[in-house]
């Protein structure tokens, strides 16, 4: 480790204090040197005036020194399945800085059992606010993470899954807020529609290939035509008794224009002219917007 004196290396370079070692590279100092100079610089960082580029110095090489704390508590979660090492890190970083900023040495306690819990907490928050596939409150992830434990302590016991009211007994709050942390919980995670479907028919397992996509339900054309008659119905109430019975004659007993025509004694193309009223009118108002 090669270090400087800050009267050898200048007080204008990055600002380095008066009694503080210049130290070209913080991030590449041996863990065990950095707890012995992290020390002398938060010794210094005391008394230095916020905002002047000595105070700047200490506080940023105690940053750099102190790194390895991150890269330490961020591997511990690199295998849960979501964010980027990279992007865990840099959440970790932003905790080491708190720990900094709010280290006393008065306290007589080693940076690093300060620093690592800030750490680890700034992580799991990102994990907790980033890692839901549904947003849901603050207190639903809080409560699915004491569901969890409480689910696994008492099936210990039970030698089964617990229910709701043993839950909710366990934990002491209401059933109703244990079912809705149940419901919550299931936004946690998010399955493809691409992934495989264990349909459980011949037909699924022979073809091997279906998806959630293949078996999930798809739009129901019948429902356009109730919602047409829904509507159709007071425009069919507003025609007069004629044309009421012309509509059922083509529609309803599915007469031809013709036949149409004997019953009422005129012509076909007279018929024709008469539901292309009728039916126009209606059209008219199934579009007509309030």
């Amino acid at each position: 480790m090669t270090v400087h004196t800050a009267q050898t290396a200048g007080a204008e370079r990055a600002g380095a204090a008066d009694g503080l070692p210049w130290i070209e590279d913080a991030g590449r100092i041996a863990p065990q040197d950095a707890r012995q100079l992290s020390k002398l610089f938060f010794d210094r960082l005391r008394v230095l005036e916020e905002g002047t580029a000595e105070y700047q110095y200490a506080r940023n090489t105690l940053i750099e020194m102190n790194l390895s704390l991150v890269r330490f508590a961020a591997g511990r979660f690199r295998n849960r399945g979501s964010g980027d090492m990279e992007d865990i890190v840099q959440v970790g970083t932003i905790g080491l800085i708190k720990a900094i900023d709010r280290f006393d040495l008065t306290r007589e306690v080693e940076f690093t059992s300060f620093a690592v819990p800030y750490i680890v907490g700034e992580i799991k928050r990102f994990f907790r606010d980033t890692t839901w596939s549904v947003h849901v409150p603050r207190r639903l992830q809080e409560l699915r993470v004491d569901l969890a434990k409480a689910k696994e302590a008492l099936a210990a016991g039970l030698d089964r899954d617990p229910t709701v009211r043993e839950l909710a007994e366990h934990l002491g709050i209401p059933e109703e807020e244990v079912a809705e942390g149940i419901v919550a919980a299931n936004g946690y995670t998010a399955g493809s529609l691409d992934m495989p479907a264990d349909t459980g028919d011949q037909v699924g397992r022979a073809a091997g290939r279906r998806t959630y996509a293949d078996v999930l339900g798809e739009p129901d054309a019948a429902m356009e035509a109730v919602e047409n008659l829904h509507t159709l119905a007071p425009l069919l109430g507003e025609l007069d008794a004629r044309e009421r019975r012309i509509i059922d004659m083509r529609f309803g007993q599915e007469m031809t224009q013709a036949r149409i025509g004997e019953e009422l004694g005129i012509s076909q193309m007279h018929v024709s002219r008469l539901l292309n009223r009728i039916l126009g009118k209606l059209r008219s108002g199934m579009f007509t917007e309030d």
